[in-house]
């Protein structure tokens, strides 16, 4: 525990926090920036006597009960959480990601893309929310279910999902796949990750053989990807990610080089139905 940074991160964490912001009233006599003391510790549900004690560096280490009141009372993010366990001298707690879930942040933005091809995919890649123009260049991701849910699950499963690509680039992307999910399993080895790659080492030797590669990076993996279109014929695009560390999820924004007749081809997309 380091008692000096934890009472100036909270000190800190406290002056820039509004009574409107966690639903109090300002009223006109209030000279503090910030919050007060007192007004923390009953956010928190602790003694006043105590937190202040907290901030004074006179108090006794904080329990994690204690660190996670005071957490949800300064309405702090994942990260800011993370930092005060570490400095109240216990390890972070794991977070609990919501794999249908979608920041209202990163919400804003997809709206802001509805005439560009741009999906949000979990760490797993499962996709939760498409555009229009995504739909039409890939189709409906969001309707499957089970671990087909999963790209990487369809990929070695489904016959129907490599029509996407090119034959000659199917060996390539299954290796990007593969590191993908290695990746999440690495992170998680019993949670979902481990699930995924459980069943498609139970149902396809072809990802058995890449899997026991031990790829962890594929060269290549972000340049220029060929796609297929049944009525657009080949567009050749680039894949743009978009990271949310919170989440653990990305926002991929397909585009091509303007001009070119990849770039005139995603012009008609609109037109060809999604």
């Amino acid at each position: 525990m380091d008692g000096a940074l934890l009472a100036d991160f909270l000190r800190a964490r406290r002056e820039v926090l509004q009574p409107e912001d966690v639903g109090l009233a300002r009223g006109s006599r209030r000279r503090t920036s910030g919050l007060r003391r007192e007004e923390v510790a009953a956010l928190a549900g602790v003694s006043a006597d105590y937190y202040g004690r907290i901030e004074q560096q006179r108090g006794p280490m904080p329990s994690e009960q204690v660190l996670a009141a005071l957490a949800r009372g300064l309405r702090l993010s994942v990260s800011e959480r993370d930092h005060l366990f570490d400095l109240g001298g216990h390890p972070a707690p794991r977070r609990v990601l919501r794999e249908d879930h979608v920041s209202p942040t990163m919400m804003r933005i997809v709206e802001r893309l509805s005439d560009t091809p741009a999906l949000v995919m979990s760490r797993f890649g499962g996709t939760l929310v498409q555009t229009r123009p995504a739909i039409a260049l890939l189709g409906d991701y969001t309707r499957f279910s089970g671990m087909s849910r999963y790209l990487v699950y369809r990929w070695f499963t489904d016959p129907a999902q490599r029509q996407l690509y090119p034959a000659e680039d199917h060996a390539l992307r299954g290796r990007v796949f593969t590191v993908d999910i290695r990746a999440a399993y690495t992170a998680d080895p019993e949670g979902r990750a481990g699930e995924i790659v459980a069943a498609l080492l139970q149902v396809s030797p072809e990802f058995a053989e890449v899997w026991r590669r031990h790829e962890v990076d594929v060269i290549h993996h972000h340049d220029l990807k060929r796609y297929r279109h049944p009525e657009l014929g080949e567009l050749e695009l680039y894949c743009q990610r978009l990271v949310d560390p919170d989440q653990n999820q990305e926002l991929l924004v397909f585009s091509a080089t303007p001009g070119s007749p990849s770039y005139e081809k995603l012009q008609l997309l609109p037109a060809v139905g999604g």
